[in-house]
């Protein structure tokens, strides 16, 4: 019996185990500690949950968020007490920006051993603030049965919530008296005989929250959101933006918007860390230059629109933003959640529900018939529409010419190379700072498939390492896209390696700082600019990776990243080193991304 009656502790979190694997857990990663014994050993003794130990307690959070944003399912996350759980902070905070389910469990001291300084006891009770969707401290652990009905229902309470109605991080502080280890007691090893597994957890199985947010019926349509539609139908100047995006299935992501913008007539702008540039051959309206379009001001003025559709977040580029910001067009941003997803405060509707719904609702709405004025802003959106075509073929072709002439390591041309070369469907954690804005300027579409990944919630350099391998665990062999500051900042990720099953390929962009400094005003001023805003560390990542037993190697040419990138190895983590100058890369930005559209 999964249930184990050793004592009070062992039962009460043998029954979290137990409830937790029913509903669908699978994964629970654990950091070392004596007051999380009762709660590490119940899991551990589960047969039908993977257990991973990882020592610092930074590093797992962030590992059990890359396997939740890998899986869609939430992980479970348990440490013993003190300033372990406050380690867990960083990835909390970005599961609830980024809306990834997970389970966290942190191990207590009772209530008579707080504020008393009875050693490693703080107060954990609301610990992480307003950040998970719901948190509770549990009872004290007690054997009755009604009791432990109250833990099985608050189990299953607060699996749900880490998933409805937004996905997101949900906290159970746990206190625990002596014994922490599972030695016998013998009142409580009688009631095995007067418990009946069966009874307990009848009806409890696997489940998933499902969306809510189903299209309307079609008399629903005649006014509200069927209005809105019309009046979509109507604009001649309208858009379609793709922020950042990682559905669990990109496929029908990708196909939902592809309907929607050849139903509207309308350009897609796909963010680089949305799949849609990865399913090119979805959507013939598919613009992946508009930041660098947008930087010609007399295109930018008759690219103007009257209305734009935001699939979720907006995308990272600065020149976007400070566009509508500018243009002020009415915005519908579509998505699920409840968050609010517009920085801008603009004249903006949040309509709640998926691309693919809207999709479906968008079928139940005729387009305008042909003749007279329809027929007209018919005409003037396959203007609008060619305009975008156009720019986007001349800015792509200009792009292509200028990166595949360059012999030299630079920057840039890694991202735009990448969508060339990898194998199909691979998955690739993109770190924050310039990776993403590089990928976001030279991302090529393609039809690769690729699966990207991110930590843009809060887009913090923190738990990199870590968060990429929990992408690659148990997945096809991956990649990892950093610079040197955010790959330092989470070298104990290394420490996962030996529990790692799976492969990850680390491109690591080595300037010896912060290169997304160097593009901005502070780079000016130096003194104090280069040793506390660019930060050189001056590693040798050869003897760091050494001391991990991590492959590493020197990339000298574009060849040599090309043969190592066309087939991945099925096990362990590599490093491809690019070293690279950081003034040279910002200054060859600087010179050519207002150029690219300059003579459009």
């Amino acid at each position: 019996m999964p249930i184990d009656f050793r004592n009070t502790n062992t039962l009460w979190s043998s029954i979290i185990a137990e409830t937790l694997q029913r509903l669908g857990l699978t994964i629970a990663v654990i950091s070392p500690g004596s007051r999380s014994a009762p709660l590490t050993i119940a899991f551990a003794q589960n047969n039908k949950l993977e257990t991973i130990p990882i020592l610092d307690e930074r590093s797992a959070s962030f590992f059990a968020l890359g396997t939740a944003k890998k899986s869609g399912l939430p992980v479970g996350l348990i440490c013993t007490s003190g300033t372990a759980a406050a380690n867990f902070y960083p990835a909390i905070i970005e599961a609830r920006e980024s809306r990834i389910p997970l389970l966290i469990f942190t191990a207590d001291r009772p209530p008579e051993l707080r504020d008393c300084h009875a050693g490693q006891a703080i107060d954990q009770v609301k610990i992480y603030g307003n950040y998970p969707n719901w948190q509770t401290e549990l009872a004290m652990p007690a054997t009755e049965i009604a009791m432990l009905g109250y833990l099985r229902q608050t189990i299953i309470y607060a699996w749900e919530r880490s998933q409805f109605p937004t996905p997101g991080p949900v906290h159970l502080n746990i206190p625990f008296r002596e014994p922490l280890i599972p030695i016998s007691d013998i009142a409580v090893e009688a009631l095995e005989t007067q418990f009946n597994s069966e009874d307990f957890f009848a009806g409890l199985e696997p489940f998933i929250v499902a969306e809510t947010s189903t299209p309307p019926s079609p008399p629903l349509l005649r006014g509200g959101v069927g209005s809105t539609i019309e009046q979509w139908h109507k604009c001649s100047r309208g858009i379609i933006i793709a922020g950042v995006a990682q559905p669990q299935f990109p496929d029908k992501y990708c196909s939902a918007i592809s309907q929607i913008s050849k139903s509207l007539n309308w350009p897609v702008l796909a963010e680089g860390l949305s799949p849609l540039r990865n399913y090119d051959r979805l959507n013939p309206h598919l613009i992946s230059t508009y930041d660098l379009i947008l930087r010609n001001r007399e295109l930018a003025n008759k690219l103007t629109p009257e209305i734009a559709i935001q699939i979720g977040d907006l995308p990272t580029s600065k020149e976007l933003r400070n566009w509508l910001d500018k243009t002020q067009p009415k915005r519908y941003i579509i998505d699920p959640s409840h968050h609010n997803l517009d920085p801008l405060h603009g004249q903006t509707t949040h309509l709640r529900t998926s691309p693919e719904n809207l999709a479906t609702i968008l079928t139940l709405v005729p387009p305008l018939k042909k003749g007279g004025l329809g027929e007209d802003r018919v005409s003037f959106a396959n203007e609008y529409l060619q305009l975008w075509h156009n720019t986007e073929t001349q800015i792509r072709q200009t792009i292509d010419q200028k990166l595949s002439t360059i012999n030299n390591i630079i920057e840039p041309k890694v991202s735009w190379l990448l969508p060339q070369i990898l194998p199909p469907g691979t998955p690739i954690f993109i770190a924050n700072s310039m990776p993403v804005r590089d990928v976001e300027f030279f991302w090529k579409p393609n039809n690769l498939e690729i699966k990207p990944f991110f930590n843009r919630g809060a887009n913090g350099i923190d738990g990199t390492l870590s968060t990429a391998l929990g992408v690659a665990h148990r997945n096809q062999s991956s990649i990892l896209l950093t610079g040197d500051l955010a790959l330092l900042h989470d070298t104990n990720g290394f420490l996962i390696k030996n529990k790692f099953v799976g492969h990850l390929t680390i491109i690591l962009i080595n300037n010896n700082g912060g290169g997304i400094f160097e593009m901005l005003p502070v780079a000016n001023f130096d003194p104090p600019f280069e040793e506390f805003f660019a930060t050189p560390q001056q590693i040798d990542f050869a003897q760091l990776c050494a001391t991990y037993g991590v492959e590493h190697e020197i990339i000298e040419d574009w060849e040599q990243l090309t043969k190592k990138l066309n087939f991945l190895p099925n096990r362990g983590i590599r490093v491809l080193e690019l070293p690279t100058n950081r003034r040279s890369n910002a200054k060859w930005r600087q010179d050519n991304l207002s150029k690219f559209a300059k003579d459009l």
